[in-house]
C-alpha cells in the first residue's frame, strides 16, 4: 500500500489490512516513521522516537500474526505513548530536566496490554510538564503546536499524543486525563479522546500528579478506534489499589466497548446544563454544541436542558486537591534515587533544594507550592478539607442528573485552540480553560469528545458527552451515533 493509503486509515482499519495480509506491520510502521520524519520538526508531536525498537517489533508482529499468534484488531499497528507512562527500559521524562535521563525498570500495565495486543509503540509523546498545563507549552523539551494550525496551541497536558494523532504520526495514541487532558486536546485537535471512569484503567506506572483524579485513555482518529483500545486497556490490575472491583458479571464490570458501537440513540435521554452556556464560552463553540445537541433530537433522542449546579466551584475545588497532591507525589524527586541532581552543592538539604529548583519549571514550582500551602498548618481545614467536601457535593449533582438523564452533553472547552504564548502569561486563564472538564475528575465520571464542527478560522470545537461512573458503554453509543451521522470536518 501507498503511505498515504496507510495514514489516511483508522488504526481499526490498519489492522484489518494487516491481518488480511493487504500490508503489513513493518510496511505501515515504516509510513509512520516517514510521516514522523517528514511533519515532526514543525509539530514536535513526541519527545523520543524509537526507530530500532519500532522495526523491531514490527517485525516480530509480522511474525506472530503470520503464524496465528496475534489475531487482535490492533495487531501490527503502531501507536505512541504519552511519556509519563513507564516503559522498561525507555527514556521516560513526563516532559521534565528532572526526569530527563530516566529509564524505568518496568512497564505500565496499560502500556503492557497494549504491547501483548501487538501494537507497535513509535515512541513517547510531549506534554506539559508532569502533566501541569492544558497547552503542551510548559514541557521542558519546547512546546508542541497544533496541526490544524500552527500558530495556535494542541491543548494539553496530552497535546503530544492528540497533535501526534491529527498529524498522522501515529494510527492511534494513549493519554492521562486528570482535570480533561484527554479530552481538551482531543477537541482542539479535532480528534477523538476517552477519558474512562476513575479505577477502569490500572494507573501502575503511570507517574502521579493527582493520584486521586489521574486516568489513562486512548486518544484516536474515531469512536471506534477509542473503544476498541480501552477494551484492550481496561483490566483489574492487583498492583493498583485504586484499580476497581466491580460484580462480576455485572454490566459495569463488562468491558466489551465495542459492542456499544450501535447507531442507535432513540430513546436515550440527553441532559444539556444551562450553567455551560452562561457567561465565558465562545459563540461560535456554543452555536456548535447546541447544534449537535440539536442533531441527537432528529436522532430520536429526549434532549432537555436542566440545572447541574455547582459548576463555578469546580474548578478552585480541582486546584487546590490536584496541587495538593501533586506536591505529595513529587516530593520524591529530590536527586537521591533516579533523575537529575545539581552538579554543584553544599550539603544534603543544599542539593535537595539546588536540584528541585533546577530540575522543575515554573508551572510545576507553582503548583507545587500552591499545594504545600493547602496542606500546611493553620490552612488544611480552610482549603483542602474544604475542597474535599466540594468535591462531594459535585458528585452528589452528577448522581442527581443521571437519575434522570443516560448521558449529559456539553463542550470540551469554552474556546477553540489559543494563540501559542497566550496562555502562558496569564495562568489563571489558563486554569479558567478547564472548567467544563475538571468536575468529571473530581466524580471520578467517564467522557469522550469529539468533534462537532469547526469554527471561522477553521478550529474544531470538541463536543463532551459525560456518563455515570462505568457506564462507558452509553457515552461510546451516543458518541458513535453522532460521529456516523455528523457532516462535521
Amino acid at each position: 500500500m501507498e503511505r498515504e493509503d496507510i495514514l489516511r486509515l483508522t488504526a481499526v482499519e490498519l489492522g484489518k489490512k494487516i491481518a488480511a495480509g493487504e500490508t503489513t506491520s513493518v510496511e505501515a510502521t515504516r509510513a509512520y516513521l516517514d510521516q514522523i520524519g517528514a511533519r515532526e520538526r514543525e509539530i514536535h508531536a513526541y519527545i523520543t522516537v524509537d526507530t530500532e525498537g519500532a522495526l523491531r517489533q514490527a517485525e516480530e508482529a509480522d511474525r506472530k500474526i503470520a503464524a496465528g499468534q496475534l489475531t487482535g484488531p490492533l495487531a501490527g499497528v503502531p501507536v505512541a505513548i504519552k511519556d509519563n507512562m513507564c516503559i522498561e527500559g525507555q527514556l521516560t521524562t513526563c516532559a521534565s530536566r528532572i526526569l530527563g535521563n530516566f529509564k524505568p525498570t518496568y512497564t505500565a500495565t496499560a502500556v503492557q496490554a497494549m504491547k501483548d495486543a501487538g501494537v507497535v509503540i513509535l515512541g513517547k509523546t510531549n506534554m506539559d510538564e508532569f502533566a501541569m498545563g492544558s497547552t503542551t507549552e510548559t514541557s521542558y523539551f519546547g512546546a508542541t503546536k497544533n496541526p490544524r494550525d500552527l500558530t495556535r496551541v494542541p491543548g494539553g497536558s496530552s497535546g503530544g499524543s492528540a497533535a501526534a494523532v491529527a498529524a498522522d504520526e501515529c494510527a492511534a495514541a494513549l493519554g492521562s486525563d486528570t482535570g480533561g487532558s484527554i479530552r481538551q486536546p482531543a477537541g482542539f485537535c479535532g480528534v477523538a479522546g476517552i477519558k474512562p471512569t476513575y479505577g477502569r484503567v490500572s494507573r501502575y506506572g503511570l507517574i502521579a500528579y493527582g493520584s486521586s483524579l489521574d486516568q489513562i485513555g486512548p486518544l484516536a482518529k474515531d469512536v471506534t478506534d477509542c473503544a476498541t483500545i480501552l477494551e484492550i486497556i481496561s483490566t483489574l490490575d492487583e498492583k493498583d489499589s485504586t484499580s476497581a472491583r466491580l460484580p462480576e458479571g455485572s454490566e459495569e464490570a463488562a468491558t466489551d466497548f465495542t459492542s456499544a458501537l450501535v447507531d442507535d440513540v432513540k430513546g436515550m435521554k440527553i441532559g444539556v446544563p444551562r450553567d455551560y452556556f452562561l457567561e465565558g464560552i465562545d459563540p461560535e463553540v456554543k452555536e456548535k454544541v447546541l447544534a449537535a445537541a440539536e442533531k441527537f433530537r432528529e436522532l430520536g433522542a429526549e434532549v432537555e436542558e436542566f440545572d447541574l449546579g455547582m459548576v463555578e466551584y469546580a474548578i478552585p475545588a480541582y486546584y487546590i486537591i490536584a496541587c495538593a497532591e501533586a506536591s505529595s507525589n513529587l516530593e520524591r524527586f529530590d536527586g537521591v534515587k533516579y533523575g537529575y541532581r545539581t552538579e554543584s552543592y553544599t550539603d544534603l538539604h543544599n542539593m535537595y533544594k539546588k536540584t528541585r529548583s533546577e530540575g522543575f519549571g515554573a508551572e510545576v514550582k507553582r503548583r507545587i507550592m500552591l499545594g504545600s500551602f493547602v496542606l500546611s498548618s493553620g490552612y488544611y481545614d480552610a482549603y483542602y478539607v474544604k475542597a474535599l467536601r466540594v468535591k462531594a457535593l459535585i458528585k452528589q449533582a452528577f448522581d442527581k442528573a443521571f437519575e434522570k438523564y443516560d448521558v449529559i452533553l456539553g463542550p470540551v472547552a469554552p474556546t477553540t485552540a489559543l494563540p501559542i504564548g497566550e496562555s502562558l502569561s496569564d495562568p489563571i486563564k489558563m486554569y479558567l480553560g478547564d472548567i467544563y472538564t475538571v468536575s468529571v475528575n473530581l466524580a471520578g465520571l467517564p467522557g469522550i469528545s469529539i468533534p462537532c464542527g469547526c469554527d471561522k478560522d477553521g478550529l474544531p470545537v470538541g463536543l463532551q458527552l459525560l456518563g455515570q461512573t462505568f457506564a462507558e458503554k452509553k457515552i461510546i453509543r451516543a458518541a458513535y451515533t453522532y460521529e456516523k451521522n455528523s457532516m462535521s470536518s
